[in-house]
């Protein structure tokens, strides 16, 4: 499984329809090629429930450990990614909608009251999902509830999702003034920062890459810039880089490419050194993985 997403990591796939923009996947952190879903954002809310195992999610500049039967709330607009938790599968909902299915219409009373105060806060980017307080179990068991409706379509089922929705928000919205406080408030010129130098990397993966000219895109001298990549994503640049290299590269070896040309597009200097790395990634040669997957598709 790959996201689509464009230069700026902005995810492309549409979330349900312009009449039903809500869509519901029951996935597992395995059935991305690298064991994890990389960094990237969308205008919708998400809303995750882990049904077994594990998941290391982050939100901006925000980590998580999620156990099962506890879940996320990802505000719209914000960076994330998730991982898999040691050597354990992650079974998990994710629910994504528009802001717009709870406020139906521009200029409405339930938009400007209840719904940008929330979805245009830098202070709540994410929020942990317990069982352990009442409103947000409540919360959990809803999403349960639309998982059932989203298999089972009964009569009345786009009504039945809006009202769960609804009072899921009216949950949030209830306790989001105690929460915000707990929460650090997001930088936005951090956030875009890293939006920049994650652009500048995914547009040219394929070519040398130099600290130098990675820190130009952020005007940061290269330590800093080393210091706040290591800060925000968890991982040294060029580490992150490698992975996205071998991420790209996995198209490419199921499209058949040879593996010397899909190293070389993948900006590897030489076959045997992205052989190499490619191993210790994903446990597999590039030449294994690409006849398994050929033989698949």
């Amino acid at each position: 499984m790959k996201l689509q997403v464009n230069e700026r990591r902005q995810e492309t796939k549409l979330h349900g329809t312009y009449g039903f923009p809500v869509n519901l996947g029951r996935k597992k952190i395995s059935s991305y090629d690298t064991g994890s879903f990389p960094w990237h954002w969308h205008n919708e809310i998400e809303l995750t429930l882990v049904l077994s195992g594990e998941m290391d999610y982050r939100v901006n500049d925000n980590s998580y450990l999620l156990k099962e039967g506890e879940g996320l709330f990802c505000n719209a607009n914000a960076l994330h990614a998730g991982f898999m938790h040691g050597e354990t599968d992650c079974d998990y909902l994710s629910l994504t909608f528009h802001p717009r299915f709870l406020y139906g219409y521009e200029g409405s009373v339930i938009r400007t009251k209840y719904v940008e105060g929330i979805t245009m806060s830098p202070a709540l980017s994410s929020l942990h999902l317990t069982g352990e307080i009442p409103w947000q179990r409540e919360a959990l068991e809803s999403l349960r509830q639309i998982y059932t409706l989203f298999q089972e379509k009964p009569e009345l089922f786009e009504l039945e999702v809006q009202r769960l929705l609804l009072g899921i928000w009216a949950g949030l919205y209830r306790n989001y003034g105690e929460e915000a406080e707990r929460a650090p408030a997001a930088d936005p010129e951090k956030i875009e920062r890293l939006r920049a130098l994650l652009a500048f990397l995914h547009g040219h993966y394929g070519e040398k890459i130099t600290l130098d000219e990675a820190a130009r895109q952020v005007n940061l001298c290269k330590s800093e810039c080393c210091r706040f990549f290591k800060r925000q994503m968890g991982m040294p640049i060029f580490e992150y880089l490698l992975e996205y290299r071998v991420a790209k590269s996995m198209d490419l070896l199921k499209q058949g490419y040879p593996v010397a040309e899909a190293a070389e597009k993948c900006g590897f200097s030489a076959p045997a050194y992205f052989t190499k790395v490619f191993h210790a990634k994903t446990g597999r040669s590039p030449s294994q993985y690409r006849k398994e997957t050929r033989a698949t598709n």
